[in-house]
């Protein structure tokens, strides 16, 4: 989001160190490597080092080791990365990248980086995909704002208490603009003791790529963000997106965009939790290049169609076919999750911090355009997809809706790590309907754009305090409505469960308090609550339980979704009048189909359907 003005404080003036090139480093410069990230997928491990600067004389070989019993065994050696950023001059990547395939996913293998010629080594743990735990843990962060450039115990602490399967940042890990290098040295300082132990994703937005917006207009150049592309050089971009990303499993479609810029959409399976993993920015329209010039600057538009032009993108239609095929793919998958920078709604109110305001119509959240929003939703609806994001600088819980309320999925944008540029929900409008038992400002309302979105809880900071100014604050944690994000996974009970803390929580504490409104539970189909006109006969399974379910219109070919049943009973309802194929079992090679079947009421007598495996 734009923090044009809070660049230009002091803070981030002195915050803005520039790493001067290696050979004049001092002698007590730190050495070897800073930290690591890594995921497994497809028995696949791909592992990225970030080093230190290297002198002139070092050695630029660097090897990843394994343990079995007492024995460290050489798996690969890799050339040390030295592509130059472009700001500042002389930083580089200095990067170390592996990609293991054959990698045993099932088991705990404790790992080494040794450069130097041995001089250092830098150990961590490649987890056990486990499938046959019951419970995955993910704690989720976004921005890291360079207004607390300190170390994280609290979080570290955190991430260890409640035992993270799965780390997620959703972007801004990075906020000095010009030096990517040593803020993102600082991120691993601050971050490697957890990175070095559990999978991690990491995906970058705008201020990564030295922007206070980012609309990426599939990749081209531009002096002014605002009308959609990337301010800094190529080189730069490519070099952030190498460091931050280049450990993610391999992308759905490796081709590159504009400028030869790289694309990392892709998917991870963690522990039988199926995460897509989108670029909210990279292919989004820039709001000056599609938007008639009398609105570009304004806040409030009765009229909505005209926020939403034809010509203007979300994801792209790459991403929405990966978005398509991910949705109807359930190998070794019980559950599925999104994970991407930003909500697709705009929840957050405009004007002063302490009054209650309109709903913002703010091009940079993923309530526009419209329709772009709507397709994205929809392609997630069809596997009951989750959806946790951040940038916002508020926290919520939204249940997006696209033809009705709630009829989509759900979100949870988590607060930010530091919550230097605050954001509030204060609508100055009734709720078209209200929750009952919430806060004061939850229920169902049209933000700016005209989407439906269904607000459960949010996290406003603490206002009306004179000279208010952000402070990490032991005696009043609640005050900068800042934190992280906790998402529990049942696989048993197929609930979803959202935690918010604030920064310096103790979430081994009884007496902690997270944020207002949360915890939320929700169940996993709450995620496609589209109301079913009919149901199609009842599929009875033997000889495997919790088998996937695939419904397919013969009208149109179009998968209306799939889904893992629980148990071996399943009434599958439909939103059409139509005809259908249903598909049972398990994909790829073990499915059984039911053609021409037609709806009926939920009381209607139909003869269930048998499938024996």
């Amino acid at each position: 989001m734009n923090h044009r003005a809070l660049l230009a404080t002091p803070l981030f003036v002195l915050a803005c160190c520039c790493l001067q090139d290696a050979a004049a480093q001092p002698p007590d410069r730190k050495q070897g490597v800073c930290f690591v990230l890594y995921t497994v997928q497809d028995s696949v491990l791909k592992l990225t080092a970030q080093l230190y600067p290297l002198g002139d004389s070092d050695s630029r070989v660097v090897a990843l080791e394994t343990q079995q019993a007492s024995n460290w065994t050489r798996l690969a050696t890799a050339q040390v990365r030295e592509k130059a950023y472009s700001f500042p001059q002389g930083a580089k990547s200095w990067t170390a990248h592996f990609r293991v395939p054959g990698w045993n996913e099932e088991i705990d293998i404790p790992f080494r980086v040794v450069c130097l010629d041995g001089a250092e080594v830098y150990a961590g743990k490649i987890r056990g995909n486990r499938h046959d735990k019951n419970e995955i843990v993910v704690a989720a962060f976004s921005c890291n704002s360079n207004a607390d450039t300190r170390l994280k115990p609290d979080l570290i602490r955190n991430v260890k208490a409640i035992d993270a399967d799965l780390l997620f940042f959703a972007g801004d890990q990075v906020y000095t603009h010009r030096d990517h290098l040593s803020d993102w040295l600082r991120f691993g300082e601050q971050f490697g003791d957890v990175t070095r132990d559990r999978p991690t994703v990491v995906i970058t937005d705008d201020h990564d790529v030295g922007q206070g917006n980012l609309w990426g207009a599939g990749g081209r150049p531009t002096k002014h963000e605002r009308s959609g592309g990337y301010v800094m050089p190529a080189a730069h971009v490519k070099e952030v997106e190498w460091a931050q990303t280049s450990h993610l499993p391999d992308p759905y479609d490796a081709t590159p965009i504009k400028q030869g810029i790289g694309v990392y959409y892709t998917r991870l399976n963690v522990g039988g939790i199926d995460f897509a993993i989108l670029e909210d920015r990279k292919f989004k329209s820039g709001p000056d290049e599609v938007l008639p010039r009398g609105i570009r600057n304004r806040m409030r538009l009765e009229q909505a169609e005209l926020w939403d032009p034809p010509s203007a993108e979300l994801l792209g239609q790459r991403q929405l076919d990966f978005l398509d095929n991910w949705s109807a793919d359930w190998r070794d998958a019980a559950m599925k999750c999104v994970l991407s920078q930003t909500v697709f709604a705009c929840p957050h109110t405009n004007g002063t911090i302490d009054g209650r305001t309109a709903p913002s119509t703010d091009t940079d959240t993923n309530g526009w355009p419209r329709t772009g929003r709507d397709r994205a939703l929809a392609a997630m609806r069809k596997g009951a997809a989750f959806h946790v994001c951040g940038d916002l600088h508020l926290a919520n819980v939204i249940h997006h809706g696209i033809t009705d309320w709630g009829d989509a999925a759900y979100s949870f944008a988590t607060p930010a790590i530091v919550n230097y540029f605050p954001r509030v929900w204060r609508p100055n409008v009734d709720p078209q309907i209200k929750l009952a038992g919430g806060l004061p400002f939850a229920g169902s309302y049209y933000d700016g754009f005209g989407n439906r979105m269904t607000v459960h809880a949010y996290a406003n900071p603490e206002f009306g305090i004179p000279n208010y100014k952000y402070v990490v604050d032991a005696n009043a944690p609640l005050r900068g409505a800042d934190g992280f994000g906790v998402v529990r996974f049942d696989k048993t009970t197929r609930q979803i469960t959202m935690e918010c803390w604030p920064r310096l929580a103790d979430v081994t504490d009884p007496q902690a308090r997270q944020h207002d409104g949360w915890p939320i539970t929700i169940g996993q189909y709450d995620n496609d609550a589209r109301k079913p006109i009919a149901w199609l006969p009842e599929l009875r399974v033997t000889g495997m339980t919790d088998a996937v379910v695939q419904v397919v219109s013969e009208r149109t070919g179009e998968i209306v979704y799939t889904r893992r049943m629980k148990g071996q009973a399943f009434r599958p309802p439909v939103f059409a009048q139509d005809v259908y194929t249903v598909r049972v079992g398990e994909q790829p090679d073990r499915m059984r189909s039911a053609q021409g079947l037609t709806p009926a009421s939920v009381s209607s007598p139909a003869e269930p359907i048998p499938f024996a495996f």
